[in-house]
């Protein structure tokens, strides 16, 4: 591809590169797609993963995975929900196969309403400092601190992670103040009830 047609797919929206790429199977669009996304598949990886070897092979995978998916891509969500979910769901698997007979979700909203009262504030999550936070996202299940960063970090909508995940906005709903709630009996283990921000 020359620098000028370069350049000019640059432009293009993810849905151009895709129809161009399945057109005339020229991998330089496919290229731009990688080089759109591959930092944010990596981050995505490494923040479920915690090991950026692990995080590195995982990207290179998703990529093969999505090259050979492209075609089966109905645009009934966006390009970036799609890969999302991919990414998201090839952690999960790895994650499962590293820990056997792990229950990434809940899968009864009725039980999980029956457990939490209230709905724990945003702020819980949106105030903690930093270094706090990371520690906090390391000692909750990891469907949890998926769900969390894809509500907090990636600012997905309720309806979008539910696209992701093939759940109901309720199901989601519910499995947010589970998460929320289990972050706060973290927060409070590790730090006592010091204020958040400290």
């Amino acid at each position: 591809m020359t620098a000028a047609l370069t350049n000019s797919s640059k432009r293009l929206s993810d849905a151009e590169l895709i129809s161009l790429f399945l057109q005339g199977r020229d991998t330089s669009y496919f290229t731009q797609l990688y080089r759109r996304y591959a930092g944010k598949v990596f981050a995505k990886c490494y923040s479920m993963l915690s090991d950026e070897g692990m995080a590195r092979d995982a990207t290179q995978d998703i990529f093969i995975k999505i090259l050979g998916s492209l075609a089966r891509f109905t645009e009934k969500s966006s390009f970036s929900t799609w890969l999302y979910a991919v990414t998201y769901n090839y952690c999960i698997d790895i994650i499962r196969r590293r820990k056997k007979n792990l229950l990434i979700f809940t899968e009864d909203p009725g039980r999980i309403s029956d457990e939490i009262e209230t709905d724990v504030p945003d702020s819980l999550i949106l105030d903690m400092e930093t270094r706090r936070l990371e520690r906090v996202m390391d000692k909750i299940p990891p469907g949890d601190r998926a769900i969390l960063n894809m509500k907090y970090i990636d600012d997905l909508s309720v309806r979008e992670i539910a696209e992701v995940l093939h759940k109901t906005e309720s199901a989601i709903k519910m499995q947010l103040m589970r998460a929320k709630a289990k972050a706060q009996e973290v927060y409070h283990e590790l730090y006592g009830d010091e204020p958040v921000g400290q």
